[in-house]
């Protein structure tokens, strides 16, 4: 599955249990508040689980494949951990989503998160067309 749209994400997270992205991209908020390719991986990271129900060695690449489109070449690194074990964006991802299993605070909604996934479609958009 390829992900043309950013309604067609945000179907999908609403599809997800997304109490757990929520906090995990507002974690990568506080800790890093200008980068939003980070939080947005965050906030996807997950959508592997209706992807590939059943299929746990799957998932994390689905979920990557699904938004590379869309969303571009570091946020599909950043969801399919593509790197080095010493990257620092991905283990400030993976402390994240650790963080966020444990975390009981309001995350808040995901509809506060649409505008963040426009502006990171749009600077990745192929062709500048991303509705």
């Amino acid at each position: 599955m390829e992900l043309r749209s950013v309604e067609e994400l945000m179907d999908l997270l609403y599809a997800c249990r997304y109490q757990h992205a929520l906090r995990t991209a507002a974690l990568l908020r506080r800790s890093r508040p200008a980068d939003k390719e980070l939080q947005v991986a965050g906030l996807v990271h997950d959508i592997g689980q209706l992807l590939s129900p059943g299929d746990e060695t799957r998932r994390t690449e689905r979920a990557a494949e699904a938004v590379r489109p869309l969303l571009g070449e570091r946020v599909y690194r950043l969801v399919g951990r593509h790197g080095s074990a010493g990257d620092d964006d991905l283990l400030r991802l993976r402390m994240a989503d650790e963080e966020s299993l444990a975390a009981g605070f309001d995350a808040g909604v995901l509809e506060d998160w649409r505008t963040v996934l426009e502006l990171v479609a749009a600077q990745n958009s192929r062709l500048g067309a991303v509705d």
